[in-house]
């Protein structure tokens, strides 16, 4: 199928270098990975200068439900355009380069032979119908391939309509998403740690409460790694 169809790079539409992947080495090499060192050791926010972790002030007052959080990318740029080709737009043969970006920051920011569960950020019946897929249903299972983990698509739901987060400030994020999940078989996260697979962390807010429901049905510790993290946090 290369052969017939050569693989074009995602980005800069010259014929793609790397086998399987399609965006080419030199593409890659620009992405704005974000640092995995001096980050805050909740949410994987980064501080200049700082070569350990810390605690941000972030989360310092808010406390968000996940014990740990990370992103492999700034979304920003090409890689901002990546995610939302994959997200929006169909752009599925991305998924291999998205989840080999995942698995980076996973492995160096987590410890993975404590990972029991990979669970994908559930979608909303209308983004069901709307895009037609999940695209964090993708990404997490691959993930979970690569990492010899259990993946768990069914373990968590969407319920109610929420609005879009998009264009809403922090504090009506927060409010938007409570009561929004539900575990739907607690006895298969009781007692486990349990990493989330999401696209793009901005406030926060939606992992927060969905961590804080994986914990209510038992969950013993709740990780989230995210493709990318908006520049406004």
């Amino acid at each position: 199928m290369d052969f017939i169809w050569p693989r074009t790079c995602e980005v800069c539409g010259r014929p793609a270098d790397r086998p399987g992947r399609h965006v080419c080495s030199e593409c890659l090499n620009r992405l704005p990975f974000a640092p995995t060192q001096g980050c805050c050791r909740r949410c994987g926010r980064a501080a200049e200068k700082l070569d350990g972790e810390y605690l941000c002030a972030d989360c310092r007052a808010t406390k968000p439900s996940y014990d740990r959080a990370a992103s492999a990318l700034q979304f920003d740029g090409d890689a901002r355009e990546a995610v939302n080709a994959f997200k929006f737009r169909n752009h599925l043969w991305l998924r291999d380069d998205l989840t080999d970006w995942l698995e980076a920051v996973v492995r160096a920011r987590f410890k993975v032979g404590e990972v029991e569960l990979v669970v994908p950020m559930p979608s909303t019946a209308w983004h069901r119908i709307d895009r037609g897929y999940n695209q964090c249903a993708y990404l997490a299972k691959g993930l979970a391939k690569r990492l010899e983990k259990t993946y768990a698509g069914s373990a968590l739901r969407r319920k109610g309509n929420p609005r879009r987060q998009g264009g809403l400030d922090e504090a009506a994020r927060r409010e938007n998403v409570v009561g929004t999940f539900e575990v739907r078989t607690p006895s298969a996260v009781a007692g486990k740690t349990v990493l989330v697979v999401d696209d793009i962390m901005t406030t926060g807010s939606t992992l927060s409460e969905c961590a804080a429901e994986l914990k209510r049905a038992g969950a013993a510790r709740v990780w989230c790694a995210t493709v990318a993290r908006s520049l406004r946090t």
